[in-house]
């Protein structure tokens, strides 16, 4: 079992900047086929940068990316419908299944 000098926080803070990255370019690729070449490049950007263990170096490449990727962010990103901020969210929502007006209060 390898260990890593890295805390979980760290592996947490790569992975969502990762995914972040790739629904940011998503965001701007509306053909898959071509979308899945840019999220192999940012992939292999990720892999040369995987064996840095200097913490100060690896905060800096961490920073320039977050840089980066404010920089990149599309302006009006894709929303799943059911979502909050989506389309249907909230749509049809069930009614309450308790009373509206309690009779027993007059």
């Amino acid at each position: 079992m390898s260990t890593s000098p890295f805390t979980t926080a760290h592996r947490l803070r790569v992975k969502s900047l990762y995914k972040r990255m790739l629904v940011n370019q998503l965001n701007w690729t509306i053909r898959r086929d071509v979308w899945r070449q840019q999220a192999i490049e940012i992939r292999a950007e990720f892999e040369r940068n995987r064996n840095v263990t200097d913490p100060r170096a690896v905060g800096q490449l961490l920073a320039a990316a977050e840089a980066r990727l404010a920089e990149n962010l599309h302006p009006d990103p894709y929303i799943v419908p059911q979502y909050p901020g989506g389309t249907k969210y909230e749509r049809n929502i069930p009614p309450p299944m308790t009373p509206v007006v309690d009779h027993m209060a007059h």
